[in-house]
């Protein structure tokens, strides 16, 4: 229920703050309390009124994908999630890494096998850095 009560709560409040209605939100969950502060912050962060967390983008993965995004996407979260207020992307390959990222603060993208480039904004920040597995 918990899942099912996010969606319904995420559609129906959600569709009343885009068109400005509203200044309050509550959502209610059949868990703890507490556990509803993060889904309202959530709703806020996802229509852009307001930033309480990092903003993750990260491409679908391809054929072009030189090793494996899901994994380097949750490291780089788990690394990041206390820099508030950021866009940040993991992207998989240079073709369209680079500019499907260009809005995001800082970039995290395959260049070839074994290699990726950092960027903060469009600047690139290292030429090529060795992918020592998904641990880089």
């Amino acid at each position: 229920m918990g899942e099912y009560g996010r969606i319904k709560s995420t559609a129906g409040i959600g569709t009343l703050l885009a068109e400005g209605i509203g200044d309050t939100i509550r959502v209610s969950l059949t868990e703890a309390p507490e556990k509803e502060i993060p889904v309202c912050y959530s709703i806020l962060q996802a229509l852009g009124l307001r930033k309480t967390m990092v903003e993750y983008v990260a491409c679908p993965s391809c054929g072009r994908t030189l090793f494996n995004l899901e994994e380097v996407l949750h490291q780089v979260r788990e690394a990041t999630k206390h820099l508030t207020g950021l866009d940040i992307a993991v992207m998989g390959c240079i073709v369209n890494g680079p500019g499907e990222m260009a809005d995001a603060d800082y970039g995290y993208v395959g260049k070839q096998a074994g290699y990726i480039a950092l960027y903060r904004g469009r600047e690139e920040l290292n030429g090529f850095m060795k992918n020592k597995g998904s641990k880089s």
